[in-house]
């Protein structure tokens, strides 16, 4: 795959402003940890191999366990999340397909058993943040780092 185009300075003072936003999501108060998840959850259903190569590495970077990185796709099948962070991923999968079903009532009142209003409101820029550039970075193919191995 090439790279299409360098978004940046297409659209600088557009980029600001998204930069700006990306800026407030992550001082927004939810804890890091989980907006890493949040941000590979939703990278890896939109097919965004530079966020999720950027996001696995900085959960792996910030503590994260390889496992726990590894296992995100498999959140349903794993016991290796928090109730918290499953309700995390239902969110982000709703959102990041909202076509698809919307948001139900019911996954609505789950989310509350674990986020309070204005955390599901910082978790919903979150979802749409990350929403955002995966859809910049796929339309434009950025791609990812190819990392080699340590010696």
């Amino acid at each position: 795959m090439k790279a299409r185009l360098d978004y940046f300075p297409k659209a600088p003072e557009l980029m600001k402003a998204v930069l700006a936003l990306n800026k407030a999501v992550e001082d927004c108060g939810l804890e890091l940890s989980l907006l890493h998840l949040i941000k590979l959850r939703a990278s890896q259903i939109n097919g965004c191999s530079f966020c999720v190569d950027m996001h696995a590495h900085e959960a792996l970077d910030d503590g994260d366990s390889q496992q726990r990185v590894i296992m995100v796709s498999a959140w349903k099948e794993s016991p290796l999340f928090t109730e918290r962070e499953r309700a995390a991923f239902a969110w982000t999968e709703a959102v990041t397909l909202i076509a698809r079903d919307g948001v139900p009532d019911a996954l609505y009142a789950s989310a509350l058993e674990h986020f309070s209003e204005a955390e599901l409101v910082k978790l919903t820029v979150a979802v749409s943040m990350i929403n955002t550039w995966n859809r910049l970075s796929v339309s434009f193919h950025t791609l990812h780092p190819v990392r080699q191995p340590e010696a």
